[in-house]
């Protein structure tokens, strides 16, 4: 059995602090660079997400690791101990991005070569991609086969007739196969994701297969409670999967610091860890990473690594069914009603990465009159920046009962609920009299911080002034509070 790395060090921007190694404030080119050797090297994850979504890509980010940082790598070596796993963009969906898919996939032979000269043997430092948006079978064979046969496929074809092959022209391509990682965004995605994953398997003789479920994109689109359910099911569909045929199957989750993306930071490493025990692998984001001690992040990556991993928790698919539906609904219009505001403020929140995202599953702009939001970091910052975050949103759609079955399958609902109350200002004109009556229906008792209410009061004071121009510092000072952007 394959080692399954236990820890993905990513590049999400959710970061309100900016790493000592950054050359400027916006994460570019070399400075990923820096960033996964320090995610592998003094962090201790074991491994490293590289994206080439929506920026100029590094497609020599092997060649360089190994040659920037030798020692290292000498002794760890990449894709045995450490792994580099790149997430490609999706053909179907960003059609702008699609030729770069293809130009990834060609250079995963080159960075093959590059690990053969580095450690004298065959290394593979790359054998995974990772396919975002995923929403059926062919998504995810079509690049399986693309690789295996017409990448790998031409070294065996004459450059002209009667002459040498490919391979004997220019080298054998290696490694023969990839493996393709579903990765699931939304509510769709997670309920089918069991499906997909079985058809894409069923022609295929592997024993070992990643699974990778969001939060951030179905936090945003359809609230906290139907993020956290929504992949619950997908977890317990993905088990029964599993044991029907044969295949071992390993989520990956991820997971940002804000408690609406997740709530995985180092102070929180355990408890997410307990409540998802069939996930083996949990993504480590910037905010993780970057706005916490670094002795406190190693620790937390440790208990990470060194985790038990179990089954996923049962779940009443039905009543989670049900209760999803109404609560999306009540949350996808409360955000409507809030989308000028939110657009308002996400223009103060600081860049961390040099990219733009890929393109967003919010499906306001075609369902209610050209609606459009931010992505989730920016959205999530710039409902905490007005002092209602979006945990707090659609509480008012759920019942007593709704309460209590959603405590007893969430465990860490009210630890999530609470933590946001602290960043919260209620009294704020942001904040809807129903999500306010909802709270304090719901029996919570919480302290406010009063570091971030006041930073939040001054900022809706400059706008209401028209000093915008004294919101961009009060709105990272918030952050930094939080330990997060969004």
């Amino acid at each position: 059995m394959r080692r399954i790395p236990r820890c993905m060090s990513t590049q999400h921007p959710d970061n309100a602090s900016v790493p000592f190694f950054a050359s400027t404030q916006v994460l570019a080119g070399e400075d990923e660079i820096k960033e996964a050797f320090y995610a592998y090297s003094h962090l201790g994850c074991d491994e490293q997400m590289w994206d080439v979504e929506g920026k100029e890509i590094d497609s020599f980010v092997v060649k360089k690791l190994l040659s920037y940082y030798e020692p290292y790598f000498r002794t760890n070596t990449l894709g045995e101990d450490v792994y580099l796993t790149l997430r490609v963009p999706n053909p179907t969906v960003e059609t702008a991005e699609a030729k770069v898919l293809l130009e990834t996939l060609e250079s995963i032979p080159r960075s093959f070569d590059a690990a053969r000269l580095f450690y004298g043997r065959d290394v593979n430092p790359i054998f995974e991609v990772i396919l975002p948006m995923t929403t059926s079978v062919a998504d995810i064979d079509r690049i399986y086969h693309y690789y295996a046969d017409f990448i790998v496929g031409r070294q065996h074809l004459p450059l002209r007739s009667g002459d040498v092959s490919v391979a004997e022209w220019v080298g054998r391509t290696c490694p023969e196969r990839i493996s393709v990682i579903p990765l699931f965004e939304d509510l769709d995605g997670m309920y089918n994701a069991a499906d997909v994953v079985e058809g894409y398997l069923a022609d295929k003789d592997v024993a070992d297969q990643r699974v990778f479920l969001a939060r951030s994109d179905t936090a945003m689109n359809y609230g906290l409670v139907s993020a956290a359910l929504s992949n619950k099911i997908a977890l317990a569909r993905l088990d029964a999967l599993s044991a029907r045929i044969g295949v071992r199957l390993h989520p990956i989750l991820g997971m940002g610091s804000a408690p609406f993306r997740g709530g995985l930071r180092p102070d929180t490493a355990e408890r997410v860890g307990l409540e998802y025990p069939s996930v083996v692998t949990f993504t480590i984001q910037s905010a993780f990473k970057f706005d916490f001690p670094p002795d406190e992040v190693r620790a937390a990556v440790g208990h990470l690594e060194a985790r038990s991993i179990g089954s996923a928790r049962p779940i009443d698919e039905e009543r989670a069914g049900e209760l999803i539906t109404r609560y999306s609904a009540a949350y996808r219009a409360r955000v409507v009603e809030l989308s000028d505001a939110i657009n308002r403020l996400a223009v103060f929140v600081p860049r961390r990465r040099a990219r733009k995202l890929h393109v967003g599953l919010f499906g306001y702009a075609r369902q209610l009159g050209g609606v459009t939001l931010p992505r989730a970091i920016s959205f999530t910052c710039a409902l905490y920046t007005g002092g209602l975050p979006p945990e707090l949103l659609a509480l008012e759609a759920l019942s007593a009962d709704d309460l209590a079955f959603v405590r007893e399958t969430y465990p860490s609902f009210d630890a999530k609920i609470a933590e946001a109350l602290t960043y919260a200002d209620l009294d704020g004109p942001l904040v809807p009299a129903a999500v306010r009556d909802a709270v304090l229906r719901a029996g919570y008792d919480w302290q406010p911080d009063d570091g971030h209410l006041g930073l939040v009061r001054r900022i809706r004071e400059a706008l209401a002034s028209g000093q915008d121009t004294f919101v961009p510092d009060l709105v990272l000072q918030a952050a930094l509070v939080r330990r997060f952007l969004g």
